[in-house]
């Protein structure tokens, strides 16, 4: 079954650590994508992400146009995240998978593992049958050529290399 994805009930975030000390959170606010998911068949899911790249908002606009920038993102060259699921498979909870995929990030595809859990299946008061999941995962920023970082003086470094995936994702039935 296609799934159209609602693009205003959905959140393709990211946390950060900074400074050491506290994390920063973001998110896209740009994207689109196609779901194929069959609430019997679950292990037959495919999904694609496209993200537009000059959509990050992490609430501070000094720091999104830093994160645009060629020392992170570079989006006038690279204006796309692209997400294509590859396999998926079962857990011994029947409302959580794992979803393997190519993430590619500055035009560098590396594999990724995401935790997919299924939040329900119903219907709208408009008589849509939606679906909702809670998906995360972990990258290392650096494994996608995103490098840019300072030293501190008191040791460790202003950005953190891991990165927490954070999507809440809705979706209609087409």
């Amino acid at each position: 079954m296609n799934w159209q994805i609602d693009s205003s009930h959905t959140r393709i975030g990211f946390k950060v650590r900074h400074l050491m000390v506290s994390n920063v959170r973001g998110q896209f606010d740009q994207f689109s994508g196609a779901v194929v998911y069959d609430p019997a068949q679950p292990l037959a899911t495919q999904v694609s992400f496209k993200i537009d790249v000059a959509s990050v908002n992490t609430q501070n606009e000094q720091r999104n146009a830093h994160l645009k920038s060629p020392d992170f993102f570079d989006a006038a060259n690279y204006p796309e995240i692209l997400f294509t699921s590859t396999q998926v498979g079962d857990t011994a909870d029947e409302d959580e998978f794992w979803l393997d995929g190519a993430l590619t990030i500055r035009g560098i595809t590396r594999p990724v593992r995401l935790k997919v859990e299924r939040n329900g299946i119903g219907k709208s008061p408009w008589g849509q049958t939606v679906a909702g999941f809670d998906i995360e995962g972990e990258i290392n920023r650096t494994d996608f050529g995103l490098d840019w970082n300072v030293a501190l003086e008191t040791g460790g470094f202003l950005v953190g290399e891991k990165i927490k995936l954070e999507i809440q994702l809705e979706m209609i039935a087409a």
